[in-house]
């Protein structure tokens, strides 16, 4: 069985750039900010490359603002996130304790994602 995982390729002109491996239909992404899903995003095949989709989110510019935001990827429907990225502005980062807050928020789901594997891969 393949692996689902989502990659992260380059974030450019406003663009968040991805490959999402292991799946073999469309997946039905959707990108969630502050609870609230955003529009545009578009998951396309990879040419000749098989069970990998290019995945494009748009970052709105009326979406940011001062501070962090913390923009979660998943598959519709799911709770669990398959990749995010943050935003920051204004402030440098390490001035910023939102933004460590932030990333350590999202160091400790990772590190639940890998437990909750890593039971499941135990019992089983």
């Amino acid at each position: 069985m393949l692996e689902k995982r989502l990659t992260k390729t380059r974030i450019r002109a406003g663009m968040w750039e991805g490959v999402m491996s292991g799946v073999e239909a469309r997946p039905e992404l959707e990108v969630i900010l502050l609870q609230e899903p955003l529009p545009g995003v578009t998951v396309e095949p990879v040419p000749g490359r098989e069970a990998e989709w290019a995945v494009r989110v748009p970052i709105p510019p009326e979406v940011l603002s001062e501070g962090v935001q913390t923009f979660l990827i998943r598959e519709k429907g799911a709770t669990e996130t398959l990749a995010h990225f943050t935003v920051i502005t204004g402030v440098a980062m390490e001035d910023d304790m939102r933004a460590e807050v932030d990333l350590l928020r999202q160091e400790l789901d990772m590190l639940k994602r890998a437990f909750r594997r890593h039971c499941l891969e135990t019992m089983g």
